[in-house]
């Protein structure tokens, strides 16, 4: 199951049923399977605060993955803050609801095992972006 949350900001506009569907599709596509999945959508300082007080970083960041996978099945919180997606698109030069889709799926990137942070990791992680994004184009 997939939720969706927010606090302090705006529920997106997003259609959670063809989301989730997607969501699916592409764990699947890395031989995983949905469990409990919750997104939370926030703001700034609330992604600062979570930031500081469960990985000790003083920064704003649009997501933050908490997984609780369990083998295959994929389970965890996602925190998505609003204001940086928002920030993002305009300094990519990109549409709002591309780079929020760009990081709702990078999450479950995440908890596929999928990593940015490490030399070369970036560019896989793009990659492996790209290819989601264009498999929610195709449904």
């Amino acid at each position: 199951m997939i939720t969706y949350n927010a606090e302090g900001v705006k529920m997106p506009k997003i259609r959670k049923r063809d989301t989730s569907r997607w969501i699916k599709a592409v764990a699947a596509t890395y031989g995983r399977e949905i469990g409990e999945i919750g997104y939370m959508f926030v703001g700034d300082e609330k992604i600062l605060e979570i930031n500081n007080e469960y990985l000790g970083h003083d920064y704003y960041t649009d997501i933050i993955t908490f997984d609780y996978d369990e083998g295959n099945v994929l389970n965890g919180d996602l925190v998505i803050s609003l204001d940086t997606v928002r920030s993002n698109a305009e300094l990519f030069h990109k549409s709002y609801e591309d780079e929020l889709n760009r990081v709702i799926i990078h999450g479950i990137l995440h908890l596929c095992g999928i990593n940015d942070k490490g030399p070369g990791e970036r560019e896989i992680m793009e990659e492996n972006e790209n290819k989601a994004l264009a498999l929610l184009k195709e449904m």
